[in-house]
């Protein structure tokens, strides 16, 4: 069974929209995921901003993907490292600590992810 950041199960991060590398509502591992969709993240309008900035829209629908385009509000799996990028500029959304995935921890430190936690 996949655990969080917290040593227990992991939960879903969002079914509306559906996220995950597997589309399947988890911000679970997959190696395949060069990205490391990890990271549950609830966004916010500068977090789009932000990360539109870094050359990812979030905000855009995608239909030949199967993407909705998100805003403030949903919950969507980020990669962990542009997670770290945008807590270091000061754009971190709060995220969802029990969503996320363990293997973040890799990249990012549980006292950064606490900081940002909905709770």
């Amino acid at each position: 069974m996949a655990k969080n950041v917290l040593g227990t199960p992991l939960i879903s991060c969002s079914t509306r929209p559906v996220t995950g590398f597997m589309r399947d509502g988890c911000c679970s591992f997959h190696p395949e995921d060069r990205g490391r969709h990890t990271v549950c993240a609830e966004m916010t309008d500068e977090f789009l901003v932000f990360s539109q900035a870094q050359g990812n829209d979030l905000s855009t629908p995608r239909p030949e993907f199967d993407f909705p385009g998100l805003k403030a509000g949903d919950r969507w799996c980020l990669c962990a490292a542009r997670w770290l990028e945008a807590s270091e500029a000061g754009y971190a959304p709060p995220i969802v600590l029990e969503a996320c995935h363990e293997s973040c921890l890799e990249v990012v430190t549980l006292a950064d992810l606490m900081y940002h936690s909905l709770r």
